[in-house]
């Protein structure tokens, strides 16, 4: 299982990676406002680097439900200037969490390997061509809805059968738009148009979802869903389960993880990854 970004091809077949969040933004659900500003930023990104993060996915807009958009001159201005100071002293793996061709287009220019799109390359029209001529690893969720709607009255008839559908469909018509196959990730989105009982299916068939054998992406830290089931508000109280669920996921095979606290879920990773024996593929 290889993927390919704008700087490396990446071996996901036995060893599971994590993505670290930063969010430069002022409303972030979790996080807002604490790592505004490029030196603040670069010093949260250094900290998950040495926690064990490989791929640091920066964002300049909040996609927490019931989000305004962001008008794309100040998602730029949030996110490039992180971007290109962290490039100048990290060799890793760079993503721009956006769904804005022209973000993604500065962020490119400015050191990015990877577009995270959690729009799936269907909010804006010139996304799909960007990533296709830059050759960087793109990362398609599945999001019903918008940030501002997605949770207001989701309804699918069969979620896992319609997110696998989405991925199937996105895959064709992405490779024929000139984006490699190689360079497409999944990410079945969790709590974005979905509630407890949607998540909590998709998680449970997590090993039946990818399109072709391609690697899926899981984002569960901190959500909303967590506190629901433990009837707890604190985001303290969502660290922990994060870990359980990320090691679960582990377990069926999904290789990309995007988490806000590094350090525990790449421990739990590399634990599970002993568990299940040195030799054992994401695919076994």
């Amino acid at each position: 299982m290889i993927w390919t970004t704008r700087r490396s091809a990446m071996d996901l077949t036995r060893r599971a990676r994590v993505m670290g969040i930063l969010n430069v933004t002022p409303d972030s659900f979790s996080d807002g406002g604490v790592h505004c500003g490029v030196e603040t930023a670069l010093s949260h990104a250094r900290r998950m680097i040495l926690e064990g993060a490989e791929l640091i996915d920066i964002g300049g807009e909040s996609t927490r439900p019931g989000a305004e958009a962001v008008p794309e001159e100040v998602e730029i201005a949030r996110t490039a200037p992180v971007i290109s100071a962290l490039r100048k002293e990290w060799d890793g793996v760079i993503s721009i969490d956006t769904s804005k061709s022209a973000v993604a287009k500065a962020a490119i220019a400015a050191g990015a390997d990877v577009v995270n799109d959690v729009s799936g390359l269907l909010a804006d029209p010139a996304m799909a061509e960007v990533c296709a001529a830059s050759g960087v690893g793109v990362v398609v969720m599945h999001m019903q809805g918008s940030p501002r709607t997605m949770q207001q009255s989701p309804v699918y008839s069969d979620v896992v059968a319609e997110v696998r559908a989405f991925f199937e469909e996105r895959l064709e018509t992405l490779k024929a738009a000139g984006i490699a196959a190689g360079a497409l990730c999944f990410d079945p989105g969790i709590g974005f148009g979905k509630n407890l009982e949607h998540n909590l299916a998709l998680l449970r068939s997590l090993d039946e979802i990818s399109a072709d054998g391609r690697p899926l992406l899981l984002g569960v830290s901190r959500k909303s869903f967590i506190g629901k089931i433990l009837g707890c508000d604190d985001l303290d109280c969502r660290e922990w389960p994060t870990v359980a669920i990320t090691s679960n996921a582990r377990e069926k095979g999904v290789m990309l993880h995007r988490v806000h606290s590094v350090r525990a879920n790449h421990e739990a990773l590399r634990m599970m990854e002993a568990i299940l024996g040195a030799g054992r593929s994401a695919t076994d």
